[in-house]
């Protein structure tokens, strides 16, 4: 058993080493594009006279075009392969958001986030289930840990490239917010051409690996796609209504809404925070709070693997994030509000590698590619409904520490949602079938 635990742990490093890097480099990407807004609102805002209320529906309305079209999207990952779909969703998400540098007013302004939206759809699920066809369960979080890399890592390098994107106002006739879109968006098309070419839609087909490495691993994980089936919906239909899977959407909306009620507004806090304009400045401090989810995400997931808490890391970091969000708020002290912004991005990041361990406990095959897509798409309306709710908020209270409260509030919710209604399956240690009832976090 230790030898073949040696033998499956040399695959999986080897794998990790092999897919993670590029996969990170497309989720950079993808998060940049979705979240650059942010550091263009008050200029886009200037040139444009887009008023808060609009550039928050603008901000939000991406998630709609995204959770229309992000089952179909993931059911046509699951038949044609993840490298010509990526490739698609990549090049085509890349061209709109450089045209984004083309908003001149807010009708366009929500049609082209509307169709940056369509264009993206599919890519979070389709690299969750593309994930699980390379990594067994043992092995899992760790993996999907260093995916999540992507969103702190696009605010570590992203935000300084923004804010010198920014500072290249003027330049051949741009404006900075212009340059912004457009180097971002043709960035993610090109790594998408190269999508094509360097991913292998499955590790049968991996010449990477020798045939030894590649049969055990089909082994390893045809054994966890057993397991996964004698606990969970065999259908994509049956997937799509199962209670559980419904639960979890509940459970991801209040999650995605705490991280997109934030980040879309990270650099003009950080902006006020420091009393400077957003910028090179800016852009470095609003990468500190991403440092530290990096580090965070880094352990975390790793320690949840060893012990099989899944479940309480994940309530935990959420709780933790929650409290951060509503001290960002009501501190006093710049130096006191940043450290609790590192505290909030380290909960909500470092908690949703281990929350996708859940549903793909019990769900596989097409059922799993239908079901982590209706998570996705229907717990990703908390992105279009955060910022609204945020600036609402903060329009009833007159006070900008009222929209961070519900923001904080839906943290603390999604937390307890999980301690009370998430239970799942879990495999031994020595790799046999459990027994029917067993659940995570049952100690």
């Amino acid at each position: 058993m230790n030898q073949s635990a040696s033998a499956e742990g040399a695959v999986t490093s080897r794998v990790m080493r092999r897919l993670l890097p590029f996969l990170l480099l497309m989720y950079v990407l993808a998060f940049l594009d979705r979240a650059n807004i942010g550091f263009a609102q008050k200029a886009l805002q200037q040139d444009t006279g887009l008023t808060n209320a609009a550039f928050a529906f603008g901000a939000g309305v991406f998630f709609v075009g995204y959770a229309i079209f992000e089952v179909p999207s993931n059911l046509l990952l699951h038949r044609v392969g993840a490298k010509l779909w990526m490739c698609r969703i990549m090049v085509t998400w890349g061209l709109v958001s450089a045209a984004m540098a083309f908003a001149h007013n807010a009708t366009t302004f929500y049609t082209l986030r509307f169709l940056l939206g369509v264009a993206e759809a599919g890519f979070f699920p389709g690299i969750v289930y593309y994930l699980t066809r390379w990594f067994p369960q043992s092995s899992r979080a760790r993996a999907l840990g260093v995916f999540y890399f992507g969103a702190p890592l696009a605010f570590i390098f992203g935000a300084p490239l923004s804010g010198l994107l920014l500072d290249l106002h003027g330049a051949l006739g741009f404006k900075g917010w212009q340059w912004l879109f457009l180097v971002e968006g043709l960035l993610a098309s090109i790594v998408g051409v190269w999508a094509f070419w360097y991913l292998d839609d499955h590790p049968a087909k991996a010449r990477w690996l020798t045939q030894d490495q590649r049969a055990l691993l089909v082994a390893r994980l045809d054994e966890d796609a057993r397991s996964a089936s004698l606990h969970g919906p065999r259908s994509v239909l049956a997937s799509l209504v199962d209670p559980r899977v419904l639960v979890l959407c509940c459970v991801y909306f209040l999650i995605q809404a705490a991280v997109y009620g934030v980040v879309f507004y990270l650099p003009q806090q950080v902006s006020a925070l420091l009393g400077a304009k957003v910028g090179f400045r800016v852009g470095l401090v609003t990468a500190l709070p991403w440092i530290a989810a990096v580090i965070v995400t880094w352990i975390v997931p790793r320690y949840a693997d060893r012990t099989g808490r899944h479940r309480s890391c994940a309530a935990a970091l959420l709780v933790l994030s929650g409290i951060a969000i509503a001290v960002s708020g009501l501190a006093g002290s710049p130096v006191v509000s940043i450290i609790a912004l590192c505290c909030a991005a380290s909960g909500f990041i470092a908690a949703q590698p281990l929350f996708w361990t859940f549903p793909t406990r019990y769900l596989t095959g097409a059922a799993a590619a239908a079901g982590i897509a209706l998570i996705n798409s229907l717990g990703g309306l908390g992105g279009f409904f955060a910022p609204m709710a945020r600036t609402a908020a903060e329009a009833a209270f007159h006070s900008t520490s009222a929209g961070l409260m519900v923001l904080a509030g839906a943290s603390v919710l999604a937390a307890l949602i999980i301690v009370a209604l998430v239970r799942v399956p879990v495999r031994r240690p020595e790799c046999q079938p459990i027994t029917h009832g067993e659940t995570a976090d049952a100690s």
